[in-house]
């Protein structure tokens, strides 16, 4: 039992988590607004403003750095993570993104020239994220990693 109180009360775990819901929640909100509609997916999705891997991955290094030191080889780990992570979703995740969009437009003009009917698979397209969208994550992460340091320490 001690093992799960540890798990769920772990400040890393729990600002990492948190950090996420929040840009998840701001993103679904943010997303309804520009499209006049309620999509309950974007809770639980890629892509968008602003991005839930950068919040997570920087709410929990800043959380590491701000209860275990800065100079710590624990925060370095978790500081190269985040670093990788919001790399990767400009650049990779974000490529992806703009080759599942060219690849659903090609499937659908084929499918419309074609006699023979194409399966009618569409890829995700919100996949990765623009500079602007991580670097909200990134203060979506720090913000809320700030906030529960001051309320649990």
């Amino acid at each position: 039992m001690d093992h799960f109180v540890d798990f769920i009360t772990n400040p890393f775990l729990l600002a990492g988590i948190f950090g996420w819901c929040v840009a998840q929640v701001v993103k679904t909100i943010i997303y309804a607004i520009i499209n006049r509609t309620f999509d309950i997916g974007r809770l639980f999705g890629d892509g968008g403003m602003p991005s839930g891997h950068s919040a997570t991955v920087t709410a929990t290094a800043l959380m590491v750095g701000l209860v275990q030191g800065f100079g710590t080889v624990e925060f370095a780990i978790s500081f190269i993570l985040a670093t990788v992570v919001c790399h990767d979703a400009t650049g990779v995740r974000r490529e992806t993104e703009k080759q599942t969009y060219l690849i659903n437009e090609l499937v659908q003009a084929f499918s419309e020239l074609s006699e023979d009917k194409l399966p009618e698979v569409k890829l995700k397209q919100f996949v990765g994220h623009t500079p602007i969208q991580v670097i909200a994550g990134i203060l979506v992460g720090v913000v809320t990693a700030s906030v529960m340091y001051l309320l649990m320490f």
